[in-house]
């Protein structure tokens, strides 16, 4: 839970310069607090807060269209499980090893990826698989799993004019569902800028020092503060969380993955 901890330290971080803008007022001068000062320093901390306000618009924006692409992938595999299922069922027994690998993929699928949800009953599948980046798809299990179906696939040997056209159509849909599987692969990556995202920070801190600087003396401005840095580290909280769509507390729905296997599992 990475992204628990950066909010936590954007939270941190905001009240600190706040606590600092506390500390520092009584400091200043009477010119420096005089009330054209003050109302400059708004004016230019209002600035500041509308480009702040608006990145972060923006930030949640791109995430959740991230996200809600991979879920739409993730349907779209599901989808073509099934529709290559189908046509291999429709071609007779076979296509039964091929059939296996598929609903094996599936399973694993599920198991390997939604780790604190339950996994698919049986044990002809793998439950965990080796990976470098910790992401599934690119293990090589999940890897020779595709390429044995391919080849399971590509050695049918047709027998009629039917036959003929349900390889093609069979071979048309695993590339098919190569293309969406690597698509995947790629969408999961962080999609935030670290210098973009330091930056917000360091204008949203900005922010927060002023409030300091020009709160009353008193518990409900102290508590109100409070309130709008852990509004704005929960923010962050999602924006992060939502950025890895595989993982943490918003995470890609497996309801897809787990009708397919139960399609294939017919």
């Amino acid at each position: 839970m990475t992204e628990f901890w950066d909010a936590g330290l954007v939270l941190v971080i905001l009240l600190g310069s706040s606590a600092l803008g506390l500390f520092v007022r009584p400091l200043l001068s009477e010119r420096h607090r005089s009330r054209e000062v003050i109302e400059f320093v708004q004016l230019v901390v209002a600035m500041v807060m509308t480009f702040a306000a608006l990145v972060l618009g923006l930030l949640t924006n791109s995430v959740k269209s991230s996200f809600d692409k991979v879920g739409n992938d993730l349907r779209t595999v599901a989808v073509e499980l099934i529709q290559l299922d189908r046509s291999l069922r429709e071609w007779g027994t076979e296509t039964r090893p091929a059939r296996e690998l598929l609903r094996t993929y599936a399973a694993a699928a599920i198991a390997t990826t939604w780790t604190g949800e339950p996994k698919p009953p049986g044990d002809y599948y793998p439950t965990e698989v080796p990976t470098k980046s910790g992401w599934y798809l690119e293990s090589s299990v999940m890897g020779d799993m595709l390429e044995h179906i391919e080849r399971e696939i590509r050695e049918l040997e047709p027998h009629d004019p039917m036959h003929r056209r349900l390889s093609v159509t069979c071979i048309a849909q695993f590339e098919r569902l190569m293309q969406t599987h690597w698509r995947i692969i790629e969408e999961p990556g962080s999609s935030i800028s670290t210098p973009f995202y330091v930056v917000l920070v360091f204008w949203l801190t900005v922010v927060f020092a002023s409030f300091g600087l020009n709160a009353p003396r008193n518990i409900l401005s102290y508590t109100v503060i409070a309130l709008g840095g852990l509004a704005i580290a929960s923010a962050i909280f999602v924006i992060l969380d939502m950025d890895t769509p595989f993982g943490g507390l918003f995470s890609v729905s497996s309801q897809p993955m787990r009708d397919a296997l139960a399609q294939l599992s017919r």
